[in-house]
């Protein structure tokens, strides 16, 4: 399977990498559509292109599938406009029924391409005749837990305010984190116009570290998991060279993170499926409330369009 899509929705395709690696046998790469074109050495005969776009209109992405439609590939399209032009292009559609959304800023778009993307990985399980693992289950527990969150916003706003006259943020995250990680950092750039990095906390030591130094904040998703032990280190890691922690753990992981901590924010306990959706909504609040602190256009970031028409 190929996932390509742009910004945002690259995010949510490497998200599914992750998911599909973990629970299928399935060979999966992912482009991001302005680079796929360069791309020569594609299986035709064996590949399956899935284009995640909010709009369908999304110039690179199309190119894209009109590149694959062109040698006969099986296309699959995840948007939310279902008149668009990519959806009438595509064998298959899975709209992800998120509404209009009116802020150049992804959220609810982002969200619910993961859902989308997740009852995907279900369906190939099912026609793969995989075991479902009962982590998927998790996923209908989500709308508690983000109410959950939602009720944290002051929490959250009070923390942001520590933020306002940082002059760089960086995300860190592991596994499927990391691009939780990047998409919290691309939020910060777009409406906060803040310079912000995301990188997988691993990399720290090739050349991320340089940068910290005293006060320079770091935002680590670090939920109670297979990787949890590895992204403690590196918080250990930046906070013997200065740096100020913000950790988005659960309940487990507090116990054992929070003395390496400058702020805390604790989240409902997820299992794999759900864990992106549910550590997407603090990252949105965070790049909201600093937005507004900083008095920023929220909705309408300058030089950016909803729908990117052109290449």
């Amino acid at each position: 399977i190929e996932f390509i899509g742009c910004g945002t929705a690259f995010h949510a395709c490497m998200v599914a990498k992750y998911w599909f690696e973990m629970y299928t046998n399935i060979n999966i790469n992912i482009s991001i559509a302005s680079e796929f074109k360069h791309k020569k050495n594609i299986n035709k005969d064996e590949t399956i292109g899935v284009f995640v776009s909010q709009s369908g209109e999304t110039m690179d992405t199309l190119q894209c599938l009109k590149y694959l439609k062109k040698n006969n590939v099986k296309t699959i399209s995840i948007v939310n406009v279902l008149n668009s032009s990519i959806a009438r292009l595509s064998d298959l559609i899975l709209p992800t029924l998120a509404g209009p959304e009116i802020g150049v800023a992804s959220t609810k778009a982002f969200t619910s391409q993961l859902t989308a993307l997740c009852v995907l990985l279900l369906n190939f399980q099912k026609l793969n005749k995989s075991t479902i693992s009962n982590n998927y289950f998790d996923l209908f527990n989500t709308s508690v837990s983000i109410k959950k969150i939602l009720l944290q916003d002051i929490e959250i706003k009070n923390i942001v305010k520590n933020l306002i006259n940082k002059k760089s943020i960086f995300y860190i995250g592991r596994g499927l984190m990391y691009p939780i990680a990047l998409e919290g950092a691309l939020k910060l750039k777009e409406i906060t116009y803040k310079h912000c990095e995301g990188y997988a906390a691993g990399e720290l030591k090739h050349g991320p570290l340089a940068l910290i130094e005293d006060n320079i904040p770091v935002i680590a998703l670090a939920p109670f998991d297979e990787n949890f032990q590895k992204i403690s280190s590196n918080i250990q890691e930046i906070k013997a060279r200065g740096g100020n922690i913000i950790t988005l753990t659960d309940k487990l992981g507090l116990k054992k993170i929070k003395k390496f901590s400058d702020y805390t924010i604790l989240l409902p306990e997820a299992k794999s499926y759900s864990l992106p959706i549910i550590y997407s909504i603090p990252i949105q609040l965070i790049a909201y409330h600093l937005a507004v602190f900083l008095g920023t256009d929220v909705d309408q970031p300058r030089n950016l369009a909803k729908s990117v028409t052109v290449e």
